[in-house]
């Protein structure tokens, strides 16, 4: 083989290589139930809400006499072992004989929910032995809301294993991601007010340290600006005074209702026949 077309054997082996390792290194997330056509908006909303717990791993011991001691694994829309690429999103470990049984798989994945809880619903687990009819076991999870925790207390509460079918592993923790979303009690108006209120805050108290600090004014003059506000107050004093007056600024004054410009020139010689002569 010439030395090119062994490069380029090379280069081919290093690309499908990489290409499989990505693809083993991509997770894979929850496949609702169905085809991919049939599933409904809220489905792919609660899922989509339920993302940020992906990255969490739950697990719970449950010791019953010396006869059952288990550990359960969970993942919320991820595989438990992502190596296996067996789609357990919830597994029990046997820690007496270390065997894994996968209880739900994500790719046979039901969600739906309430006002304050989220329900996941793991199918297609391994089947039972000699409980309920040897079919297959799934995981219901009950996921409930407690604000400012993103995720606690995963527990066992039940399982239910002597019915003839829909058996099933109950669990239960709580988190944020399953609270509805809060309402906010300010109005618009309101919020524009404390918005407005706040910058005048800012404005006077930064302006007064800048005043004080910075440029070195006393008293009046560490208002902020205070030669405009000043003159603004005249300006309003002086438009007010235009608008409200009923007469003219410079009107003569009356008195008696005779006013100055009724009265006429005082004659100089009305007295001058009383003088002596």
């Amino acid at each position: 083989m010439s030395p090119p077309c062994h490069t380029s054997a090379l280069l081919l082996v290093f690309m499908a290589l990489a290409v499989a390792g990505a693809e083993q290194s991509e997770e894979r997330s929850c496949d609702v139930i169905g085809d991919e056509s049939s599933e409904s908006q809220m489905e792919r909303a609660l899922l989509k809400k339920l993302e940020p717990l992906s990255h969490m791993r739950f697990n719970v011991t449950v010791e019953k006499g010396k006869t059952e001691n288990y550990i359960y694994h969970f993942r919320v829309c991820r595989e438990v072992n992502s190596t296996s690429h067996d789609f357990g999103g919830l597994v029990q470990t046997d820690r007496q004989t270390g065997k894994t049984t996968v209880i739900g798989r994500i790719n046979e994945t039901q969600v739906f929910n309430g006002s304050d809880w989220i329900m996941l619903i793991y199918k297609g687990g391994d089947s039972y032995g000699r409980h309920c009819s040897g079919e297959k076991r799934r995981a219901v999870i009950m996921i409930s809301c407690k604000r400012g925790v993103t995720a606690s207390s995963f527990s066992i509460i039940s399982e239910e294993r002597e019915k003839e079918q829909e058996c099933f592993y109950l669990f239960e923790m709580d988190s944020s991601v399953a609270c509805p979303a809060e309402n906010s009690h300010l109005s618009v108006g309101s919020i524009l007010l404390i918005t407005f209120v706040s910058l005048i805050a800012v404005y006077i108290i930064g302006g007064f340290l800048y005043q004080r600090l910075v440029v070195g004014a006393k008293g009046m003059e560490q208002i902020p600006h205070f030669a405009f506000w000043q003159d603004l107050g005249n300006l309003v004093a002086d438009g007010c005074d235009f608008v409200c007056r009923s007469k003219p600024r410079n009107a003569p004054a009356a008195y008696r209702g005779v006013g100055d410009d009724q009265l006429g020139e005082e004659s100089e010689e009305r007295d001058d026949h009383l003088l002596p002569m």
